[in-house]
């Protein structure tokens, strides 16, 4: 019974079904075939405003190509401390921009406050002798499991705009919040201030599907330019393109999502006062104790140690095509060990 990663689940049969159908005859290649050329009508219609979209095949590189955008050589990129791209992209953001640096910020379950930004931006920009501040990166939901409210994020993003800054946002679980909070796309994105979006399909049921979604599509040529150089410019993006178009227009990002979040709920209920972070999308961090971390293991199920060994923490996902037989399983599992 595995709960490791959403990374591990199947594609769901509607982006096999998406890859079948373009999967015949000949198409223009390098994003010119008509699956590509449909992704901005597609996702402007998702958010409800223009932009410019980008597939990709990974989430580390719709951060790095992201950041690298955003931030010169000498800038400075304001993340958490937990943060993807701080702990799990090899130094991809530094490679692809070509040296700039990871300002890391701590936070509650993994969201910046602005005061810590506040604080931690006072240094005054354009002293020669000082890397540059240049972006803020928020993670939505967070690597901790949390979401941030609309609300926080146009504090973050408002003053990180009076300072010059860009605001990055890694949506690797975004689908989560969204269906979590209730809300518009547009709501913790463009209207609250976010300037370029790493969305993500993969951990919702697609397959190596991503996009770097651009608000302000003045940003979007250096982009190309960067993508290409890197390797990322597909020559056959219509399988990706057409994934990004199933899952959007068929409503299944949302009946994942929704599917996840819930099960999750259920986990988060059966750990109680176990639980170390507040679970807000499809993803429940428990305090078990190095014992009964090894039970839940003997009992037949997986999932990945979180932080020091000796801590006894365990991460727990839940992935779209997860039998709810597992899940009632593991509460059953948790109550009866904690």
């Amino acid at each position: 019974m595995r709960f490791l990663s959403d990374n591990t689940a199947s594609a769901c049969p509607e982006i096999l079904a998406a890859l079948q159908e373009v999967n015949h005859g000949r198409a223009p290649a390098y994003g010119d075939d008509e699956w590509t050329q449909r992704l901005d009508r597609c996702f402007s219609d998702h958010f409800g405003t223009a932009v410019r979209a980008f597939p990709v095949i990974s989430g580390t590189a719709a951060n790095a190509l992201a950041l690298a955008t955003l931030s010169p050589p000498y800038g400075g990129i304001f993340a958490h401390e937990e943060s993807h791209i701080a702990v799990d992209e090899c130094g991809a953001p530094g490679f692809f921009t070509g040296g700039a640096q990871l300002m890391l910020l701590p936070g509650e379950h993994g969201r910046v406050s602005l005061a810590t930004l506040q604080a931690a931006a006072r240094r005054p920009r354009g002293d020669v002798h000082n890397i540059q501040p240049a972006v803020l990166s928020l993670v939505q939901a967070t690597d901790l499991g949390a979401a941030y409210r609309p609300r926080e994020i146009a504090a973050l993003s408002g003053f990180a705009h009076e300072r010059g800054l860009k605001v990055h946002m890694d949506g690797a679980r975004f689908a989560n919040v969204v269906a979590f909070l209730d809300c518009h796309p547009g709501d913790i994105t463009w209207r609250a201030g976010v300037d370029v979006l790493s969305f993500g399909a993969t951990k919702n049921g697609a397959m190596s599907a991503e996009a770097v979604i651009f608000f302000d599509p003045a940003l979007a040529r250096d982009f190309e330019l960067r993508r290409k150089r890197a390797g990322h410019l597909l020559s056959k993006s219509r399988y990706v393109s057409a994934q990004l178009i199933a899952y959007l227009e068929t409503g299944l990002w949302k009946r994942n999502a929704e599917k996840t979040n819930r099960l999750a709920q259920d986990i988060a209920r059966a750990a109680n006062a176990a639980l170390l972070h507040p679970v807000e999308a499809n993803q429940v961090f428990v305090a078990l104790g190095v014992e009964r971390r090894q039970g839940l293991r003997e009992a037949g199920f997986e999932f990945y140690d979180w932080g020091p060994q000796s801590d006894g923490a365990a991460r727990l996902v839940v992935s779209w095509d997860q039998p709810e037989d597992e899940v009632h399983a593991l509460c059953a599992a948790l109550k009866r060990i904690l």
